[in-house]
């Protein structure tokens, strides 16, 4: 029976393989920051939890994504360091989407019983 740590490590080593360092980057920087975000505002309840997870893991990977296109940031996936540094950029793509969809749901749930006019007036005075 192979022992358990070197057994793991080399499991890891093998995903990271098969997954690639792009991917790899990506997924971790979209974890750390969904992780960090729970920690700072910590859900009301299970339904939350979801919707934060979901939304800080979208907009760290689509927001990273568009980050790279934009800027021209490909090169960046064919070192270490580049890649470090993608994932710091997906991070911190992620951290604002949780609290734009908690300001999107509280602007909505304040205004459940409102007619659609009134909201509409209130977006308009808003903007």
């Amino acid at each position: 029976m192979p022992e358990p740590t070197s057994s793991g490590v080399a499991g890891a080593a093998v995903a990271y393989k098969a997954f690639g360092g792009t991917a790899a980057a990506a997924a971790s920087g979209a974890t750390l920051a969904a992780v960090v975000v729970m920690l700072m505002t910590p859900p009301r309840n299970k339904r939350e939890w979801a919707v934060g997870l979901i939304s800080t893991v979208v907009s760290s990977i689509g927001g990273g994504a568009m980050t790279v296109e934009h800027f021209g940031l490909h090169h960046w996936a064919f070192s270490t360091m580049g890649l470090c540094a993608l994932g710091g950029l997906i991070f911190a793509c992620g951290l604002p989407g949780w609290a734009m969809v908690r300001w999107t749901f509280a602007f909505i749930d304040k205004r459940r019983d409102d007619s659609i006019d009134e909201v509409a007036k209130d977006v308009k005075e808003l903007l």
